[in-house]
């Protein structure tokens, strides 16, 4: 059994963001192999980001804010894949979703979710979701996961016939791929971008911070100032050739500034 974890932004536990994260998982259990969880994040304590950098330079667990950000952590990291589901909230995530996002900060300078799927779904009234599925779809890969793109349901409320089918076909077709997904290699070959963000992110940790950082000691720890990427995966000659392109533009970059 795969367990997959829907985070939701709304408050409105019988809203349109509800119920298009509940049918999701509900084509997910279809398949026979998925369990699925809600969990609504307006049932938890999430702080306001300070801005201290506390935990970009001392680790998270020197953080001010005493909340349930590492409970959620928890639920993420114990799930095998994640799902965030956000209203389009003026243009945007809900308010919530972006400081759960803005309080994970430290995970997009230290990936730790690699081998779990993500995808998103964002629910709105009338116009501009498309635009804040690719950011969920791009935070998603920052912190490490393997991303499914996301998809948009677009009504009003009460939800018209028209729109119920519609967005029923929409959640059927997003399931089945992101089920493809689960069944996929947990640990795929990286794209060429994605080794550029590694090896680019870890010749400026290694050149710049020192072992009173906690992004250098994390990286130190993991064996990433020397591995060719986060995990270990088969990357043929013609991407390793690139990534020590990538390896010398990084340490011409930063070898020009202060430490």
């Amino acid at each position: 059994m795969k367990s997959v974890t829907a985070f939701v932004g709304s408050s409105r536990k019988r809203g349109l963001t509800s119920i298009v994260a509940r049918e999701f998982l509900d084509n997910l259990e279809s398949f026979g192999d998925v369990r699925g969880e809600i969990v609504f994040l307006s049932d938890y304590s999430i702080g306001v980001c300070r801005g201290c950098k506390s935990c970009f330079l001392k680790g998270e667990e020197r953080c001010p804010l005493k909340d349930d950000r590492d409970v959620l952590i928890e639920k993420m990291m114990a799930a095998d894949a994640v799902v965030f589901a956000s209203p389009n909230y003026s243009f945007q995530v809900s308010g919530i979703v972006k400081v759960f996002l803005d309080r994970l900060g430290f995970v997009f300078h230290r990936p730790r979710f690699h081998g779990k799927a993500f995808t998103s779904i964002v629910a709105q009234g009338i116009y501009g979701g498309g635009k804040v599925v690719k950011y969920l779809d791009f935070v998603g890969g920052a912190l490490g996961f393997n991303v499914t793109k996301g998809s948009c349901i677009t009504s009003l409320e009460p939800m018209a016939e028209k729109d119920q089918r519609k967005m029923s076909e929409t959640l059927a077709r997003h399931a089945r791929r992101f089920h493809q997904r689960l069944l996929m290699p947990t640990h795929p070959v990286p794209s060429v971008f994605q080794l550029m963000a590694f090896r680019m992110a870890r010749t400026s940790i290694k050149l710049t911070l020192g072992d009173d950082n906690r992004d250098h000691t994390y990286y130190r720890d993991h064996g990433w100032f020397d591995s060719q990427y986060y995990y270990p995966a088969r990357i043929g000659m013609f991407k390793r050739a690139v990534a020590l392109g990538f390896d010398r533009i990084a340490a011409q970059i930063y070898q020009q500034k202060p430490v």
